[in-house]
């Protein structure tokens, strides 16, 4: 199963977002879920970083399950929140296609430093 984990302040404004795990639908390399995942996901980090000008701390794993990890340096643009907004509509889409099965995600509020 993959697993999103969405961090955002008391205040609603987002702060990290660590995806980890594969779906296991198909085999390697025709997985649709892990691919749509990882397109959405990938995609709103690429965005945040060349359209929004941030410069995010990125972690990537591909071994070992499968990880990407975002945070946030400092405060994020209004921009950026919407991204992730994106981001989270379409993993609801894919969950709306085919279940919690494959993917399912979570909104914490973040941790205080």
């Amino acid at each position: 199963m993959i697993h999103v984990e969405i961090q955002r302040d008391s205040l609603g404004k987002y702060r990290s977002f660590r995806c980890t795990g594969h779906a296991d639908y198909a085999e390697a390399g025709s997985d649709i879920i892990c691919a749509g995942v990882s397109a959405l996901v990938i995609n709103t980090v690429n965005c945040i970083q060349d359209l929004n000008h941030e410069n995010p701390v990125v972690h990537v794993d591909k071994a070992n399950g499968g990880y990407l990890e975002m945070i946030f340096r400092g405060e994020p643009s209004r921009q950026s929140g919407y991204l992730i907004e994106c981001m989270i509509h379409g993993l609801d889409w894919i969950i709306g296609q085919y279940g919690r099965t494959y993917l399912d995600y979570v909104i914490k509020e973040a941790e205080k430093c």
